[in-house]
């Protein structure tokens, strides 16, 4: 039965007043809500995936994918192609109304530049160790690949695609946000800081502790109320403010998170969980209170957004039994199941 918007308001109030008590009591009486999946775009193929993004320009929908990107129909969900030939894709950045794109291909220790119209690969860029979270930052119109394994930042001119600088960060760097004034900000997994740096003379000009944050991963930015929000380990969200880095609250959210996305329409955050929820937390008057846990499926730990529709993508997929350990991978992760890959769409009712 639908529950009616009175007694629907009449939870979420009573949610607020109990927070304190019991997130998790809250997570429960938000899984009625104004989102839910509502379409399943299948892709098939194995192997794992990484993030994925929004192409706001071409409509398109990129998705990593072991070592390919699929790019998908944002209206429809049909494979439009498939940019193969990676060694281990990450993550896509793209300069708004610039030809091309580019991709962190992780084992390669490159980004690799594609058309955005016939998604050709155009060329190679040398890094660090396994860039992984790009941002593109419009101030210096350059492409900032993180290199996880190397512990720095890749920073490339979008134009000449040429590296600029190469800038050491205090730990193993994760997902970024750029400001859009000329400031850089990233996640610091091993350090449970976040680091502003300035995108001019790539210099750090602050780092944060996210106290109650362990192992902050994904990273979502509103410009407009200058909050960023960092969702860790131990199933918090870490709300901060980008001027001071205080960490305003924290926000009860699923297990295992790696991906945040901001909602300027309608003020709200969503964390992608892997435990197969997706958390939407209010961040009106900085409430910071949950509305709702949508489930999507297990797995489901990163997500995309699309502000012109507001629709959220979560990719999933089913596992098999998890291998046994070896010395050269001590702690194999389980296998995604060929054929099950798929994205989730959740929209607004």
């Amino acid at each position: 039965m639908r529950m009616s918007y009175r007694v629907y308001s009449y939870v979420l109030a009573a949610c607020a007043a109990l927070a304190s008590i019991s997130g998790a009591m809250c997570q429960g009486a938000g899984a009625v809500g104004p989102y839910a999946v509502t379409a399943s775009w299948s892709i098939g193929g194995g192997g794992g995936w990484d993030y994925l993004r929004v192409d706001p320009d071409m409509r398109v929908l990129y998705v990593t994918h072991g070592s390919e990107v699929v790019v998908l129909d944002l209206a429809s969900g049909k494979v439009l192609a498939t940019i193969s030939e990676l060694k281990r894709a990450h993550d896509i950045a793209l300069e708004p109304g610039s030809k091309v794109g580019f991709i962190s291909d992780g084992d390669a220790n490159a980004v690799v530049v594609f058309d955005r119209k016939t998604y050709r690969k155009l060329g190679s860029i040398p890094t660090g160790k396994n860039p992984d979270g790009m941002v593109y930052e419009p101030t210096t119109k350059t492409v900032w690949a993180f290199d996880g394994h190397s512990n720095d930042v890749t920073v490339i001119d979008a134009e000449s695609q040429r590296v600029v600088a190469t800038t050491k960060v205090p730990g193993k760097p994760e997902y970024p946000q750029a400001d859009g004034k000329g400031a850089v900000f990233v996640n610091i997994e091993d350090k449970n800081s976040l680091l502003r740096i300035d995108a001019k003379s790539h210099t750090i000009t602050a780092e944060w502790k996210l106290a109650g944050c362990e192992s902050p991963s994904g990273l979502a930015m509103d410009t407009t109320h200058w909050r960023l929000y960092s969702v860790c380990d131990g199933k918090v969200m870490a709300a901060t403010d980008a001027d001071s880095g205080k960490v305003l609250k924290l926000v009860p959210i699923g297990d295992g998170p790696d991906a945040a996305r901001y909602d300027p329409v309608n003020q709200v955050v969503f964390s992608s969980n892997e435990d197969g929820t997706l958390t939407v937390v209010d961040t009106k008057n900085d409430a910071f209170r949950i509305i709702q846990t949508v489930k999507t499926k297990k797995s489901g730990r990163t997500m995309a957004f699309d502000e012109k529709t507001g629709r959220a993508f979560v990719v999933v997929a089913d596992f098999g039994p998890k291998p046994a350990p070896t010395a050269a991978n001590p702690n194999p992760r389980l296998p995604a199941l060929a054929g099950t890959f798929k994205v989730l769409v959740v929209s607004r009712k």
